[in-house]
């Protein structure tokens, strides 16, 4: 069986589709640019960044304006294309548009000045986020670049080495999906992730692409991305072995994961990395 590499659609063909239809010239950033300077505007793709679903009530208190404001906000950031709208039941539930939105997200956020830490509480959220965080629905963070450590050491997947040589590499940029290596999940790899519950087969027949890895903003290492990244991560979720941290976007690692994590992948966890 020959190693599964990615494929599928790539990032830069849906950005054309989505933001420029045929190709017609440059595109044009400050569309989406604006829409997302506007500061409650940008609370809310903030509060959205980590892949949920949240109704306007939850949202309208994280941007700090009233439900009637944020509505205007919202429905413009639905016809840019920018969130999605889920209807259920007397709720409307909003969802970022998919991980090209995350990734502009996080990029600006490499762009911008630093929110001065003005408390304790400030200055634990953003440990908590370098610990372990979602990057949209797959894992990053410390706790993202050892798994993907583990699995190369571990021959799940190969083809590189989890590090960001930006000699090699001069397109990977942080917060980004990264093109420069080519990561394939190995047979050993599709037969070890299919003892720990993984549809391989199934995520390799599917749409998204199946390996893909994003340059991690914090450690500026690989962190596992794509069809796969996400199936792990939901995996560890549904076992018990991660668990959303009370910091937007956090997760924690139960006693249980740390166990199962470093038998399973052999992912040795940094201290204060547990839950």
């Amino acid at each position: 069986m020959a190693p599964l590499c990615g494929a599928g659609t790539s990032v830069t063909t849906e950005i054309l589709v989505r933001y420029r239809g045929p190709m017609s010239g440059d595109a044009d950033i400050s569309v989406p640019a604006a829409l997302m300077a506007e500061p409650a505007r940008a609370r809310v793709l903030l509060a959205l960044a980590d892949g949920r679903a949240l109704p306007a009530s939850q949202l309208a208190s994280e941007a700090g304006v009233a439900p009637s404001t944020l509505s205007e906000h919202l429905a413009k950031l639905v016809a840019a294309g920018l969130l999605t709208v889920e209807p259920q039941g007397r709720f409307r539930y909003y969802r970022v548009a998919g991980p090209l939105v995350v990734g502009a997200i996080e990029a600006l956020a490499q762009l911008s000045p630093a929110t001065p830490v003005r408390s304790l509480r400030e200055g634990t959220r953003a440990q908590a986020l370098r610990r372990a965080r979602l990057c949209y629905d797959h894992l990053a963070g410390r706790l993202g670049v050892a798994v993907m450590g583990a699995l190369l050491d571990s021959d799940v997947l190969e083809g590189g080495d989890g590090e960001h040589h930006p000699v090699t590499a001069p397109a990977d940029r942080l917060s980004a999906p990264g093109r420069a290596v080519d990561y394939c999940l190995t047979p050993a790899g599709v037969t070890r992730l299919t003892s720990f519950g993984i549809d391989v087969p199934g995520l390799a027949g599917a749409r998204r692409p199946l390996v893909r890895y994003c340059l991690d903003w914090t450690e500026q290492r690989h962190h596992l991305a794509g069809a796969l990244g996400a199936a792990v991560a939901t995996r560890m979720f549904d076992l018990g072995w991660l668990r959303r941290g009370p910091v937007r976007r956090s997760v924690l690692v139960t006693e249980a994961g740390r166990a199962g994590i470093g038998a399973t992948f052999g992912a040795a966890l940094p201290d204060g990395d547990g839950g």
